[in-house]
């Protein structure tokens, strides 16, 4: 299995802050956690953006994709509404997570909260070309 060397680091003032982590030797994606200060609600059909505290430093050609816990989802409705979230290798800024809540039933995160997971993949850049010197054409089907 490959590695590649990613620095995180937490922000001071984030309560409840921690390193992701794997939970077995072949997990493929490491566990985030909530860095709340207080339990954030997220009622049925909405949507919570939830602070990690954490911010990443990928290298270059390395995307890290935010993806749902399927045992949040299974037990409570609870998913990540942009999966996979995409963090690109020259994003800076915290890592939040969009969670939204399917369930019946309130959900509240609290600090520490596993709320997604983290995996890492590498990324190739496409090169665009038109050929024939015509651009695409887009049509609209009508049903």
């Amino acid at each position: 299995m490959g590695r590649i060397k990613v620095k995180v680091r937490i922000e001071e003032k984030a309560v409840g802050a921690a390193l992701p982590m794997y939970m077995t030797e072949h997990s493929a994606g490491a566990d985030l956690c909530a860095a709340v200060d207080k339990g954030l609600e997220i009622a049925p059909g909405d949507v919570a953006v939830v602070p990690t505290g954490i911010f990443l430093e990928l290298p270059e050609g390395f995307e890290a994709q935010i993806r749902p816990r399927s045992g949040l989802a299974l037990r409570y409705g609870i998913t990540v509404l942009n999966t996979p979230g995409t963090i690109d290798s020259d994003y800076g800024r915290e890592v939040k997570v969009v969670l939204i809540n399917h369930g019946k039933n309130k959900f509240v995160v609290k600090k520490g909260d596993k709320i997604a997971q983290l995996v890492f993949a590498k990324v190739e850049r496409a090169e665009f070309e038109v050929e024939g010197g015509q651009r695409p054409s887009f049509r609209l089907l009508i049903i």
